[in-house]
């Protein structure tokens, strides 16, 4: 963590660490082939933290933070000569009974505050700042519902890493040194069959969740003929370390619509992590068994990114203002 004082001083772009919000946005655009576009685009991403800090200081309470991730097709006309080791596009999974669909998305934003109007508000001058070049492919708000649960009641994100576990868990180390301190970043759209879900007992929907409802106590199923999604989404390896991730799901929805989900957002050290998790998921462990939440969260997106630190952010958008105009 990095010790800083929250409330004292804005939030630096690229903050992973920073502290989880009442309200936040995902927005995913895509950037066109246009090399004049690309220009502009890397003049905003270079100018992403002192937007932060303009809009930000109108309130320093609210805690305004964006994080940047940025797809493989992007980053290589960033940066052609090399990219983070396991950077690709998300895989699609197509499982005996429920799939989890790839879809588009070069640049993901995440913007997070205290304040929905700050969050709208950065959104707008963002856009704005990138213009017609950028086209949105996706864009939920999303808000902390009660003490931190899901639309579907259960409390989210028990398991985030927290001290110092949080930046050994989130965060690149040594092993691809060049883009240490950066993070791998997954999110996936789910929308949520409630009337299904409210005919469920709530002895079985504990049972799938792998938590009590009420108060969030841990059921121990290692001994269960099928794996709740706790145990499903706790990945190991073959020496029994555990591998965690840090999750900022916020739910999300329209009730006139009848639309009502969780944005799943997934930071993780290591890309093959968030990876072996949806595989469990969606294909099951063993095989067949898979996650049966599913049967009521329907993914609509799948979209994978690296949120660089923001001086590597900074040198990205330096190489592609350093080129002559003729060779963009």
């Amino acid at each position: 963590m990095s010790g800083k004082n929250w409330d004292r001083v804005p939030i630096d772009a690229q903050s992973i660490d920073a502290p989880l919000s009442l309200s936040a946005v995902f927005l995913v655009v895509t950037v066109a082939s246009d090399e004049s576009v690309l220009a502009k685009v890397a003049s905003v991403l270079g100018g992403l933290d002192d937007l932060v800090k303009t809009v930000g200081f109108r309130d320093l309470s609210g805690r305004l933070s964006c994080i940047a991730g940025i797809g493989r097709d992007l980053w290589d006309r960033l940066s052609p000569d090399r990219r983070p080791l396991e950077l690709k596009p998300f895989a699609p999974i197509k499982g005996a009974v429920h799939s989890a669909p790839s879809t588009p998305g070069d640049l993901l934003f995440h913007i997070r505050s205290e304040r929905p109007d700050m969050c709208f508000e950065f959104e707008r001058i963002l856009l704005d700042s990138l213009g017609e070049g950028v086209t949105v492919v996706d864009e939920v708000s999303g808000f902390r519902y009660f003490d931190a649960r899901d639309l579907l009641g259960f409390v989210d994100g028990t398991a985030n890493p927290t001290g110092l576990d949080l930046p050994a868990s989130a965060l690149v180390g040594d092993e691809d040194a060049d883009f240490a301190g950066g993070s791998y970043v997954v999110v996936q759209k789910y929308l949520h069959d409630l009337a299904a879900w409210a005919r469920t007992p709530t002895p079985l929907q504990e049972e799938i969740i792998g938590r009590t409802k009420i108060d969030n106590i841990e059921i121990d199923d290692d001994d269960a003929p099928r794996k709740s999604h706790k145990s499903l989404a706790t990945i190991e390896d073959a020496d029994g370390q555990e591998y965690d991730i840090l999750r900022d799901n916020m739910p999300f929805g329209r009730p006139g619509r009848q639309e009502f989900g969780t944005y799943f957002i997934g930071y993780s050290r290591y890309l093959w992590v968030i990876e072996k998790m949806l595989q469990r998921m969606y294909i099951g462990e063993p095989p067949g068994a898979y996650d049966r939440l599913l049967d009521f969260s329907t993914p609509h997106t799948g979209t994978t990114f690296f949120a660089p630190t923001r001086p590597m952010l900074q040198t990205l958008v330096q190489g592609v203002q350093e080129k002559p105009a003729a060779a963009r």
